[in-house]
């Protein structure tokens, strides 16, 4: 066999070769835009020159308290400026950084720090009662650092002697962090919402997280110095690496801790905010203003949403109020969204149910994303691109998770075939673009946030007057979709809606509860299997 010119004495070496991480970007605004504003979170303000040294400083301060390549370092957060430091800091030294979600339940959170074998903690002083029963429950001890934050009054307990500011004070400046030994080197570790079971470890990698960075910005429309409102909670899939992405662009991070109207309408004109990121919650949440909240939007401003496709009448009354949609799809292994509705200018020319079926549609591939289609589970093959054919979403490429931490099995499953699979159903259309019909695993999305039909209905079970149960996803115009529970009552037994939903407030996170209880027959097969999809129809009316 004839030897391959280009392949001798062209080998990769320092000079033509370096592993991909997000973080260069960062190392490269400080450098090229070491004045302009990286972070605003209400009177503070930092430029990338104060951003890029307090993020070494971090990077310095966990080195000297022993943190490692591989070590895992836990934060529990608001959309404030030390969560933007942590994803540079932490990864900095090697280690990989851990987002909490801070809606979730103590034991959840306790199973979480275990699982990940956390070294060090941070932790918001706003949810230091949630951090301090969970750190009750788990077996590891980490080390645990406050912040305080001076643009919230804290109140909540104080878990440390030491606290944030004064702990990177103490680090340097201009602290040498070393670039990742290899591209496939772990990033960072966000846990599932636990369809089945305790939620699964989704680790991404320095690559991944990189080209995620690129394809955002090119798929949001972003160009130089973007100005970014943090309405998407960074905990969720790291901000879908918008907090990396926005460094490739020098842009302005402008932190939010909580989603209300009158904060993110004041922002959006004080500071000129040209994008934000967010599920249907944002946009009713701005739709639905007081009076005294809104003011009159003078430019444009692009808003990325997923989760559930919001109602039609929100898409019209966010674009008559002067906003650009683009409608995302992803899920935490593919690093949030992966999937975009791409607009075609010739749907323009079409009528309004037109229109609205092209939006439905979840879209086509990210350009970091090598494949997407929708195939048979069983046979591995392709469907028919006819719009028509059910078949599981699946994907393929560098922004797709390197596995799921400590679970193997389940690794191996999501892998089955090559491809990365969903656990979606949908269909393909002959363009390319897919669109769902229905969660196999029976998942509802609430304000972005996923709930387990399963994980509720086993709380209503354990009620001594509940017989049969079933948890479904009911449209809304302001979460998007909320848990509706039917009951089936126990012969001679008795139980009311307020009695049902306190005993599920009682064991369950708050955002997981039933909004909507409904007494009725559940039906059933033949078998005995409970038919959902009956019931989803009826939930509509409930």
């Amino acid at each position: 066999m004839p030897s391959n010119p280009y392949n001798e004495n062209l080998d990769k070496n320092a000079a033509n070769y370096q592993p991909l991480t997000p973080l260069q970007f960062l190392q490269r605004a400080a450098l090229v835009y070491p004045n302009h504003t990286a972070i605003i979170h209400g009177r503070q303000r930092f430029t990338y020159a104060e951003f890029y040294a307090r993020c070494r400083r971090l990077a310095s301060a966990l080195k000297a308290r022993g943190i490692k390549p591989g070590d895992t370092v836990s934060v529990m957060l608001a959309n404030t400026p030390p969560m933007l430091e942590a994803h540079y800091g932490v990864p900095m030294t090697g280690a990989v950084l851990h987002t909490i979600n801070t809606r979730l339940d103590a034991p959840i959170v306790a199973f979480q720090l275990d699982h990940a074998n956390s070294k060090l903690f941070i932790t918001d002083r706003e949810f230091a009662t949630l951090s301090k029963e969970a750190l009750a429950l788990a077996k590891v001890k980490p080390m645990v650092i406050d912040y305080d934050d001076p643009e919230f009054p804290q109140t909540g307990w104080r878990l440390s002697y030491e606290e944030y500011e004064n702990f990177i004070a103490a680090g340097d400046p201009a602290f040498e962090w070393p670039m990742p030994a290899d591209e496939w080197d772990a990033i960072s570790l966000n846990y599932t919402s636990g369809t089945t079971g305790n939620p699964k470890g989704v680790v991404y990698h320095h690559r991944g997280a990189a080209l995620m960075c690129y394809a955002n910005n090119l798929e949001a429309g972003m160009g130089q110095h973007p100005v970014y409102l943090w309405t998407l909670p960074m905990f969720h899939c790291n901000g879908w690496c918008f907090p990396w992405s926005l460094s490739a662009v020098a842009g302005t991070h402008v932190c939010l801790r909580w989603v209300r109207a009158k904060a993110m309408y004041d922002a959006i004109v004080e500071h000129t905010v040209t994008h934000l990121s967010g599920a249907p919650i944002v946009m009713a949440t701005l739709l639905n203003a007081a009076p005294d909240e809104k003011c009159e939007i003078p430019h444009k401003v692009s808003v990325n949403h997923a989760a559930a496709p919001p109602p039609q009448s929100v898409l019209d009354a966010m674009t008559a109020a002067g906003f650009h949609l683009t409608h995302l799809y992803g899920l935490t292994e593919t690093y949030g969204p992966a999937v975009a509705n791409e607009w075609n200018r010739e749907w323009n020319e079409l009528d309004d149910e037109g229109r609205a079926l092209k939006r439905t549609r979840q879209g086509v591939r990210y350009l970091a994303l090598e494949d997407l289609t929708v195939m048979d589970p069983m046979t591995m093959e392709r469907v028919p691109a006819d719009g028509e054919t059910i078949g599981e979403v699946m994907f393929r490429g560098n922004i797709v998770m390197k596995g799921y931490l400590k679970n193997p099995s389940a690794t191996d499953e999501a892998f089955a075939g090559g491809w990365f699979h969903s656990g979606d159903l949908g269909v393909l259309y002959p363009d390319g673009y897919i669109q769902l019909k229905d969660r196999s695993k029976d998942i509802i999305i609430s304000g972005g946030e996923n709930i387990s039909s399963i994980e509720v209905e086993d709380v209503l079970y354990k009620h001594p007057s509940v017989a049969y149960c079933a948890v479904v996803a009911k449209p809304d115009e302001k979460w998007g979709e909320t848990p509706c529970a039917f009951i089936e009552l126990r012969p001679g037994m008795a139980a009311t809606a307020d009695e049902l939903l306190g005993w599920c407030r009682d064991r369950l996170a708050k955002y997981k509860c039933p909004r909507h209880i409904v007494f009725a027959e559940v039906p059933r097969t033949s078998t005995g299997k409970i038919q959902k999809f009956k019931l989803r129809e009826l939930a509509k009316n409930a």
